[in-house]
This record gives structure tokens, C-alpha cells and sequence, in this order.
């Protein structure tokens, strides 16, 4: 093989359409997938690519220091891309010790890791981060994030990606790791885990059930298909500059109750519905903590540096979504069942209509 990469949290929503891509697009390449299978990494995600030559999985948890030295001796990896993260803020405002362990702690063990394996012969090693547009906390109505926005995190799990990403520059600055960062926008598309506000709209429009809307609705996110995110990433790890972070953004900008309401539309009609009866599902529900206001990238670095642009507009994409999850209802039961189901009560169903 020409290289052999380690993708972390190859199991979860965007590292499963990374690994994917790799997998596919560099066959010289051996691609090991490290996951720890928790409730939002699953092997399913990758049933299509799991017998290919260039492909291993690895079960284990970047927690665990003498584990990664293992591993980066048993494969002698050439290039890190990070994915493993615990990454919905909801579950970091119950248990914020687990996103301290997993996303700060977690990321120093993998970058000492690979500090050491790489001693004295980093030449085209690379260790690429990737990281949250969430580090740089609540814009107003205008403006967007740039790369040089100060972080200004504002939950437990903002906070722990920030820190994750100081660690990782100090890594470059001080032990001379070539690194990488990009900070991203909200993310869409095929296998993600219905915690999320899409797929869990559409599981609960297919069930009829109600639709929860924090607040007011009016929170705004920047939207960005999945694989257009992993294209990204595939060409910042091949050709970004060392030490340098790019923003990635869809430029596509929803209110959280816009976003739903168009979903109910695009699903009446591949379901067959009368116009309009999903919306009526919709439910406010109370306010979570510091929940930021608005977010919106400025991803015009990553364009005239490295070329990069969206392919995908967001009615397509939206609708894509929606009839992939509509095709797949046992992947999504499936993933949907057990112990999610008592997390969703639990963040819900006890949850104070407004």
C-alpha cells in the first residue's frame, strides 16, 4: 500500500462517508477504521465497503494511551484523520465529564501517539483535526465565523472542541506535528443518528409523532451535505497547508422552524399525505442552556486556497435525505431502538411544552 491513514470515528455519520470515500477513491491506500461502537457508531454504516481489500476496522477507544501506541505499531501510520468525538450538545449538558474525556482527553492521547511514533521523521506525516463551528460561540444577525473569529464556546460540548483544537496546535508548535484543522457547519445527510434534528424530524414525521422544536424556532444553522463534507476533508488533508485551519460551510443558512417546516412538505409528498398535516405535529418545547443564537461560516479560505465548493443545493439535498431515510426505515429502526428510545423520553417526552 502507498499509505496507510487512521480514520477515528470511521463508524459514526461523517466518518462513515470519509472512510467511504477513501476506501473507494485511493484503492493504494489502506484505510483502518477505529471506532469504540457507541450508541452513534455503527458498522452498518459501512456494510457496502466492509469487504474491501484496503479496508480494516478496529475496535477501541482513544481514551485508552497504551492501546494507541499498539496500534501505531502494528500499522505504522502515515496520516491520522479525527473524527471520534462524543458531538451533541443535549447529551454534554447531562454528562459533561464523558465529552471532557473523550474530546479533550481523547485527542492528547492520539496526538501523543502519533508525536512519538513520528519522532524525528514526520516529513509527509500528517495529523488532521476535525473540529466545530460551535468553538466560536453566538453570532447576531449578521457577520459570519472566519478562521480568525476568537473562540467563545458555549456548552460543555463547544468548550471541549475548543480545547481539542488548542491541544492540537500545541502539538504543532511545540513537538513540530505537521497539522491540520477545519472547523465545520451543521451537517446532513445518509446515516446520521436521529439524535439530530433532521433524521429525527423524519423518524418522527414517517411515526406521526410530535415534532420538538427548542424555543422559539428561530435558532439558525448553516447546513452542509455530508459528502460534501468529505470532500473537504479529502482535499485539506492531500493539499492544505501545515498549521493552517479551514472553515467548512454550505452557505445555506435555515431557522430551525423553517427547516422543519420544509421537511413536513417534502415528506407529505413522498408519503403521500395531504399538504400541510405534518406541520401540524410541530411542538415547541423548553429552551436547552445556552443554546447559541445563530451560526454561519465564512468557508471563503477553503475556495480560493484549495478550490472547494459545495456541489449539492439544499432542496436537493433535503429531498435526498429524506427519500434515503424513507428506504432505509430498518437501518433507522434499528439504530432507533433500545437505549436511544430512553434517552429520547428522558430529553423529550418529560420536556415542558411551552
Amino acid at each position: 500500500m502507498k499509505k496507510t491513514l487512521l480514520i477515528t470515528g470511521g463508524a459514526g455519520f461523517i466518518g462513515s462517508h470519509v472512510v467511504r470515500r477513501f476506501i473507494t477513491r485511493y484503492p493504494d491506500y489502506l484505510i483502518v477504521n477505529l471506532d469504540a461502537l457507541t450508541y452513534a457508531g455503527n458498522l452498518e454504516n459501512l456494510r457496502d465497503v466492509a469487504g474491501a481489500p484496503n479496508y480494516r476496522f478496529e475496535k477501541g477507544d482513544i481514551r485508552d494511551q497504551a492501546f494507541l501506541k499498539a496500534l501505531f505499531e502494528k500499522y505504522a501510520f502515515e496520516g491520522v484523520i479525527h473524527l471520534a468525538a462524543e458531538s451533541h450538545v443535549d447529551r454534554s449538558i447531562s454528562n459533561p465529564v464523558a465529552f471532557v474525556e473523550t474530546n479533550v482527553m481523547g485527542t492528547v492521547n492520539l496526538l501523543h501517539a502519533a508525536a512519538q511514533a513520528w519522532k524525528g521523521q514526520s516529513e509527509d506525516k500528517r495529523f488532521y483535526h476535525v473540529s466545530t463551528d460551535e468553538v466560536y460561540g453566538s453570532l447576531g444577525e449578521e457577520g459570519f465565523f472566519t478562521e480568525t473569529t476568537p473562540y467563545d464556546p458555549r456548552s460543555p460540548y463547544s468548550a471541549s472542541k475548543a480545547s481539542s483544537d488548542h491541544f492540537v496546535r500545541a502539538w504543532h508548535h511545540t513537538y513540530d506535528l505537521p497539522v491540520v484543522l477545519s472547523n465545520c457547519s451543521n451537517n446532513y445527510g445518509p446515516y446520521h443518528f436521529p439524535e439530530k434534528l433532521i433524521p429525527l424530524m423524519i423518524h418522527n414525521i414517517r411515526q406521526q409523532k410530535a415534532l420538538p422544536v427548542y424555543g422559539d424556532g428561530k435558532y439558525t444553522r448553516d447546513w452542509l451535505w455530508v459528502e460534501d463534507h468529505a470532500s473537504a476533508i479529502d482535499l485539506i488533508f492531500h493539499k492544505g497547508r501545515n498549521g493552517e485551519t479551514y472553515n467548512i460551510g454550505g452557505n445555506n443558512e435555515w431557522k430551525n422552524i423553517d427547516l422543519v417546516e420544509k421537511l413536513c412538505d417534502i415528506m407529505d409528498e413522498l408519503l403521500g399525505r395531504t399538504p400541510g398535516a405534518s406541520r401540524q405535529l410541530i411542538t415547541f418545547v423548553k429552551d436547552r442552556p445556552g443554546h447559541d443564537r445563530r451560526y454561519a461560516i465564512d468557508a471563503s479560505k477553503l475556495r480560493d486556497e484549495l478550490g472547494w465548493t459545495p456541489s449539492i443545493n439544499f432542496d436537493e439535498g433535503f429531498r435526498r435525505t429524506a427519500q434515503w431515510y424513507l428506504d432505509n426505515t430498518e437501518w433507522l429502526e434499528h439504530v432507533a431502538s433500545g437505549a436511544y428510545q430512553q434517552y429520547y423520553a428522558e430529553q423529550y417526552e418529560n420536556n415542558d411544552e411551552r
